[in-house]
């Protein structure tokens, strides 16, 4: 079993995203749990999301303690909060940044960047002071882990995202593109 945790602040699209993820992983057939957890439920506090998958059905029903991935939807809660608390050694995290994966201090993971708020403010995804990132940002998962086809992020984006879905998947190309790792 793959657990996988999503940080990221109100607004942003944390909770979508890890929906959207175990989609495309359902697609590919998976087995998937897809949860959120919240604090002060606001825009801008900090948000925890997360998935598991597996090729055989989950039976666990906890939170994720020890994930093998992070995803990091803001750059800026790896400075604020312990966001690699409980990852194993080795596994990705992938930051919505414009830095490089050099750029940060994390010796012990394998780190991917991609600036998910530039393609959010090129599609027009959420508002300039508060870009929607959760699709971009997969499809730098999606590079970096190569773990699933960006295929299956792009049908899951289509399937699940109200409003925007051709952008959104868009922006989730482009970010596979763009990826640095």
């Amino acid at each position: 079993m793959i657990e996988i945790r999503i940080h990221g602040r109100g607004g942003q699209g944390a909770v979508i995203a890890s929906k959207i993820l175990a989609c495309a992983f359902f697609a590919e057939g998976k087995f998937v749990q897809s949860f959120p957890k919240f604090g002060v439920e606001r825009r801008g506090a900090p948000v925890e999301a997360f998935l598991r998958y597996d090729d055989k059905k989950i039976l666990l029903r906890n939170n994720i303690y020890t994930p093998h991935h992070l995803i990091v939807l803001d750059h800026t809660l790896i400075e604020a909060t312990n966001v690699t608390s409980g990852l194993q050694k080795g596994g990705w995290i992938i930051i919505n940044s414009s830095k490089k994966p050099q750029d940060f201090c994390l010796p012990d993971y394998r780190v991917a960047c991609v600036d998910a708020n530039e393609l959010a403010m090129k599609y027009k995804l959420g508002s300039r002071s508060s870009p929607i990132v959760n699709t971009a940002i997969l499809g730098a998962f999606a590079k970096a882990t190569q773990m699933l086809k960006i295929d299956s992020i792009v049908t899951a984006v289509i399937d699940e995202v109200p409003i925007k879905a051709e952008d959104n998947a868009q922006a989730a190309k482009d970010a596979f593109e763009q990826t640095t790792i």
